[in-house]
C-alpha cells in the first residue's frame, strides 16, 4: 500500500464500507437493489443526522459571531493599517473569545459533504448487480437515466431533478444567511449537476434522496419544535412498517419480515431514546455535563489496536506462510496494515469527528459508551471465539456460522452483564478509567507486537524458488524403455469413496485398469504433520518412532523423510524429480533446500503456477478489506456475527475493484453455490495439466517422480455430472436423479452435508483428471512400464459411516475416518482393476515403490532396511493430536496426545484400542 492509498483507507475507506455494508445487507432482505439504495439512503442519513445538526448549529453559531464582531471588525479596519490594525484586531478577538479558525466553523457541513460524497462515488459507480436493473422509469441503474429523449438528444433528468430539490433545499435554509454562504451552497449545487450529470443513474438516484432527505430536514427545523414533530413522525411511520411487516407484506419470507420490523423499531427509537439516555446517564438540567477527552481517545486507540492489529496479526500467525503467494509475493504484515488503517479510520477519525461535533452531555455519553463497548469488545473476543471449523487464508470457515439460540443468549447475557459492570465501574471510578484503558491498550500492544514478529520470522524462512523451478518449466521425464515410478499424495483424499466413485462412473474403472484398491487402509494421524513422514519414509517414521529420537528436532527428521525416496533412486540410478514435498523444512510453502545436497534431484513448487481460474491480485485485494471485518466481526455478540460474516463475503459487493467469483465459493445449500474457490482450483489445476508436465524419453532411462497434491484438501461443491468448478453451480436436479449413487452392496454412503458433498465430488474431481493423464500415458506408450500409487497421508471425520464411529472406551466415539486414506497401486504391466482386502498402511508407500526395484532397500540415512515387517510385528499405533500447526507442533517430540491403536482391520470395533496417558511415549507396546 502507497501513502496515498492508506490515507484514502483512513479518511474513504470506514465511510465506503459501511455504505457497501448497509447496501448488501439491505439488499439480501429486501430483494432489489433499488429499494436497497432507498434503504442506504435513508439509513446513512438516519446515522449522520446527529452529525449534520451539531454542524448546522456551528455553522449558526459562527454566523451569530461574526454579526456580533462585524461592526468592531470593520470600525479597526477603517481606522488602522499595517502591522497596527493586525494588532488591534488580535486583541479584539481575545477579548471577544475568537479565534480566526473559528472561522471554519461555518464550512463544517461543506467538509462533512465531501467525504461521504467521495464514499458515496466510489462505491455505487462500480457496483456491478446494478447494471442492466430497472427501477421504476429507471431502465438501468447502472447507467444515465436517459429519461428525456427529444429527437436524436437523450437528457438525463434525475440530475436536473436532484438540483432542484437542492436549490429549493438551499433557498429555504439560508433565508437570512450572508451572501458568502449562499455562494457556497449554490456552487455546490451547480457542481453536482455537471459533475454527476453523466453519472450511473444509481449515484444521482441516491444523491437525489440524500437532497430530498435534507429538504425534509430543512422544513422540519424552520418548524416552532422540530425535535418534537420529527420524533413524532418517525415513530408514526415506525408503527406503520412494523404493522405492514406483520400483517400485510405476507409473501415475504421471515427473514424480510424481521428485518421492517427491526426499521419499524429504530424509527421509533428517536421517540423514546431522550428518555432512555435521561434515566441511564442521569443528564439533568441542573448538572453541568463532565466529559473527560483522554479517556475517549484512549478508548479509541484500544479498539484500534484490538480490531486493527491484534485480531487480524494472532490469526496471521498462527500460520504466516499461508497467506503468502510465492507467484505473486505480498509480506502478510500488510493485511495488518490494511486493518491498521481501516481500524484507526473508524475509530481514531470518524468517531473523533462524531465527538468533536457532539453537545458536552453528548460527549460525556461518548466517554461512557466507548469505555463499555471497549470491554464488551475484549470479553466477547476472548471467551466466545466459537468453534466453527478450520479457517481459510481468504478467510472462510469450513463450517456454516451457526450459533444456538442457547449460545446466542448466554452470550448476550454476559455481555450484557459485563456492560453493566463496566458503566457502574465508569460512575464510580471513573477517575481510574483512562488508567485503566492505557494499561490495556500497552497489554494488547505488546500482544501485538508479539504476533508482528512472529509472521516477519516465518516468512523471512520462505524459500523462494528461483525461475527454473517455476511450473511452467516443471516437468518430470517418463521412459518407455526404462522403469517408472510415480507417487502421486493427494492430501486427504478419501479410502472409502473409490467404490461410490466408480459406481458412479463405470469409466473410471477402465481409466484404472491395473490398479490395487486397498480399502483396509490406516494413516498414522489426522493431519499432514502426522501422516506424511511415514508415507514418505517408511515405519521409521510414525509418530511413535519419531517420538523414540527425542533428542533430534521433528522437522530435521521429518526432513529426512522426505529424501528416503529420492535420495535411494537416485543413488540406484533413477532420474528423480520432487515436485510440492509438503512441510519441507517444516515451512508452508515447501523448502526446497532441504535438496541442495542433490543437485541432481529436480525440483518444483508448482502450487498455483499454471492456474487459469485464479485472479491472485483480487485475493490480495479482498483480503486488504476483509480483514477488518473479520476482526470486528470477532468483537461482536454472536446474534450479529452470521449477518457481517456473510458466509465469508463479509458484505462485500461485486465491483470492478472487488470481485470474490474467482476466490471463494459461497454455499447456499448442499446442491447450489456460487463462486470458485482459489484454494480448489490452484492444486486442480496442476492436476489437469499432469499431460503437460510430462517429458517423454526413448532412453533407456529409469525415472522416480513424486508429486503432492491438495484438490481433495481444499474442497469445493463442483457441478454434476462433469465434476467442474464453475461460477454458478447447480445440482438439483442432477442429485435428485441421482440420489442412490450413494447405495452400494447394501452399505449407504451418507451425503447430508454440504461437507460431506463438496469431499464426495472434489474427490471424484481428483479421479477424472487423472483418467485423463492415465489416457495419456497410454497414447504416449508408458503406461505399462510404469508403477502408480495414489495414497493420502490422512483422511476426515465426515461420519459416511456408522460402523467407522469406534467406542473410545470413555463412553464417546471416535469416528476412524480419519485416518482412513486413499491407497491405490498400479504394478507394471497390470491390467486388471482389483480390490485387496489386505491390512495396509501409507507407511506402505516406500516398500511398495521399491519392490523388485532395488534390491534390499536401506534408508539412506539410517542405514535400516525398508520394508513391511513392522506392520505384522505389533499393532500400529495412531497419533489423535489435533495439533496440526507446524509452528507449534516442531519440538523434539510430538504434542502430547491421546493415542488409538489397529490391527488387521480398521472397520472392525474390537481391534482398536484407546490410550489416555498422554505422558507415555507408547515404547512399552511396541516391538524393539
Amino acid at each position: 500500500m502507497s501513502f496515498f492509498e492508506i490515507l484514502e483507507t483512513l479518511l474513504i475507506g470506514p465511510l465506503k464500507l459501511v455504505f457497501e455494508i448497509i447496501f448488501s445487507v439491505a439488499n439480501r432482505l429486501i430483494g432489489h437493489p433499488g429499494l436497497a439504495i432507498i434503504a442506504l439512503s435513508l439509513v446513512m442519513n438516519i446515522l449522520v443526522l446527529p452529525l449534520y445538526r451539531r454542524a448546522d448549529a456551528m455553522q449558526e453559531e459562527a454566523r451569530d459571531i461574526d454579526a456580533k464582531l462585524h461592526d468592531g471588525v470593520a470600525h479597526i479596519k477603517k481606522t488602522f493599517s499595517g502591522d497596527e490594525r493586525m494588532m488591534v484586531l488580535q486583541a479584539y478577538y481575545r477579548q471577544n473569545n475568537y479565534k480566526p479558525t473559528d472561522a471554519l466553523r461555518g464550512s463544517v457541513s461543506l467538509l462533512l459533504e465531501i467525504p461521504f460524497f467521495m464514499a458515496a462515488y466510489q462505491f455505487l459507480s462500480h457496483v456491478e448487480i446494478l447494471n442492466g436493473v430497472s427501477f421504476g422509469p429507471i431502465a438501468d441503474l447502472g447507467a444515465p437515466d436517459g429519461l428525456l429523449v427529444i429527437g436524436a438528444l437523450t437528457i438525463n433528468v434525475l440530475p436536473f431533478l436532484m438540483t432542484l430539490i437542492n436549490v429549493v433545499s438551499s433557498a429555504i435554509f439560508l433565508k437570512g444567511f450572508p451572501m458568502k454562504t449562499k455562494v457556497q451552497l449554490y456552487g455546490m449545487a451547480l457542481f453536482f449537476l455537471v459533475f454527476l450529470y453523466n453519472s450511473p443513474s444509481c449515484l444521482v438516484f441516491y444523491w437525489t434522496l440524500n437532497n430530498l432527505f435534507s429538504l425534509v430536514k430543512t422544513i422540519f427545523y424552520k418548524l416552532k419544535n422540530p425535535r418534537l414533530v420529527l420524533r413524532i413522525l418517525t415513530f408514526a411511520i415506525g408503527i406503520a412498517v412494523v404493522v405492514f411487516g406483520l400483517f400485510v407484506y405476507e409473501s415475504i419470507s421471515f427473514k424480510r419480515k424481521l428485518f421492517l420490523i427491526g426499521i419499524g423499531l429504530l424509527l421509533m427509537i428517536p421517540m423514546v431514546l431522550p428518555f432512555i439516555v435521561n434515566q441511564l446517564f442521569e443528564f439533568r438540567a441542573e448538572r453541568e455535563a463532565s466529559f473527560n477527552k483522554k479517556q475517549f481517545v484512549l478508548g479509541c486507540l484500544f479498539m484500534t489496536v484490538l480490531v486493527g492489529v491484534l485480531i487480524p496479526s494472532a490469526y496471521i500467525a498462527s500460520s504466516p506462510q499461508e497467506y503468502v503467494n510465492v507467484n505473486l509475493f505480498r509480506h502478510p504484515l500488510w493485511y495488518v496494515v490494511s486493518s491498521g488503517s481501516l481500524a484507526a479510520g473508524t475509530f481514531l477519525i470518524w468517531m473523533q469527528v462524531f465527538y468533536w461535533l457532539a453537545s458536552p452531555k453528548g460527549k460525556e455519553l461518548f466517554d461512557k459508551l466507548v469505555w463499555v463497548m471497549c470491554g464488551v469488545m475484549i470479553v466477547n473476543y476472548m471467551f466466545f471465539d466459537m468453534e466453527l471449523g478450520v479457517i481459510s487464508a481468504a478467510l472462510q470457515y469450513s463450517e456454516f456460522m451457526v450459533y444456538t439460540a442457547r449460545d446466542q443468549l448466554m452470550n448476550l447475557a454476559v455481555l450484557l452483564c459485563a456492560a453493566l459492570i463496566l458503566y457502574a465501574f465508569a460512575v464510580k471510578l471513573k477517575q481510574h478509567v483512562a488508567l485503566v484503558l492505557l494499561t490495556a491498550m500497552i497489554a494488547i500492544s505488546g500482544m501485538s507486537a508479539l504476533n508482528i514478529g512472529t509472521i516477519k520470522s516465518s516468512v523471512d524462512k520462505i524459500y523462494f524458488p528461483d525461475e527454473t523451478e517455476t511450473a511452467e518449466y516443471a516437468n518430470f521425464t517418463l521412459s518407455k524403455n526404462g522403469k517408472n515410478v510415480v507417487v502421486l499424495m493427494i492430501d486427504r483424499a478419501m479410502g472409502e469413496y473409490i467404490p461410490y466413485l466408480f459406481n458412479e462412473k463405470p469409466e473410471l474403472q477402465d481409466a484404472f485398469s491395473g490398479f490395487t484398491y486397498y480399502p483396509n487402509t490406516i494413516s498414522f494421524g489426522m493431519a499432514t504433520n502426522f501422516g506424511s513422514p511415514p508415507l514418505l519414509g517408511g515405519y521409521e517414521y510414525t509418530p511413535i518412532e519419531m517420538n523414540k529420537r527425542d533428542k533430534e528436532p521433528l522437522v530435521d527428521k521429518h526432513n529426512e523423510a522426505l529424501k528416503v525416496m529420492p535420495v535411494l533412486f537416485y543413488e540406484n540410478g533413477y532420474e528423480v524429480t520432487v515436485c510440492d514435498p509438503p512441510y519441507a523444512n517444516y515451512q508452508w510453502i515447501p523448502d526446497l533446500s532441504i535438496y541442495d545436497a542433490y543437485p541432481e534431484i529436480k525440483t518444483y513448487v508448482t502450487d498455483g503456477k499454471v492456474a487459469t481460474l485464479v485472479d491472485f491480485e483480487q485475493v490480495i485485494r479482498n483480503n486488504d478489506r476483509n480483514f477488518f471485518c473479520f476482526a470486528l466481526m470477532k468483537t461482536m455478540p454472536l446474534c450479529l456475527q452470521p449477518t457481517l460474516y456473510d458466509h465469508g463475503l463479509y458484505n462485500q459487493v461485486a465491483s470492478e475493484e472487488l470481485d470474490t467469483t474467482f476466490t471463494k465459493q459461497v454455499v447456499s445449500s448442499i446442491s447450489t453455490a456460487t463462486g470458485i474457490s482459489t484454494s480448489f482450483t490452484e492444486p486442480y489445476e496442476i492436476l489437469g495439466n499432469l499431460p503437460g508436465m510430462t517429458r517423454i524419453t526413448e532412453a533407456d532411462t529409469n525415472t522416480y517422480m513424486f508429486m503432492c497434491n491438495d484438490t481433495a484438501h481444499e474442497v469445493m461443491l463442483l457441478q454434476e455430472p462433469a465434476y467442474e468448478p464453475t461460477a454458478e453451480v447447480d445440482n438439483t436436479q442432477y442429485d435428485a436423479e441421482n440420489s442412490d449413487r450413494f447405495h452400494l452392496n447394501g452399505k449407504t454412503l451418507k451425503i447430508t452435508t454440504v461437507e460431506q458433498m463438496s469431499h464426495y465430488q472434489s474427490n471424484m474431481a481428483v479421479y477424472l483428471q487423472l483418467a485423463k493423464w492415465f489416457d495419456y500415458l497410454r497414447e504416449q506408450g508408458v503406461y505399462d512400464n510404469t508403477r502408480i500409487i495414489l495414497v493420502a497421508d490422512h483422511g476426515r471425520d465426515l461420519h459416511h459411516f456408522d460402523e467407522l464411529e469406534m467406542d473410545n472406551g470413555m463412553g464417546g466415539l471416535v469416528n476412524v475416518e480419519l485416518f482412513y486414506p486413499l491407497l491405490m497401486v498400479k504394478d507394471f504391466d497390470s491390467s486388471e482393476f482389483k480390490v485387496s482386502d489386505e491390512f495396509m498402511t501409507n507407511a506402505d508407500v516406500p516398500t511398495l515403490a521399491t519392490e523388485g526395484l532395488i534390491e534390499r532397500p536401506r534408508n539412506p540415512f539410517t542405514g535400516k532396511a525398508i520394508n513391511s515387517d513392522d506392520k505384522y510385528a505389533h499393532e500400529q499405533f495412531i497419533t489423535l493430536s489435533g495439533e496440526w500447526q507446524i509452528g507449534f507442533n516442531n519440538g523434539n517430540t510430538f504434542a502430547p496426545s491421546v493415542w488409538a491403536s489397529v490391527k488387521d482391520n480398521l472397520w472392525e470395533q474390537d481391534n482398536w484400542s484407546f490410550y489416555y496417558d498422554k505422558s507415555i511415549s507408547l515404547s512399552d507396546h511396541a516391538a524393539p
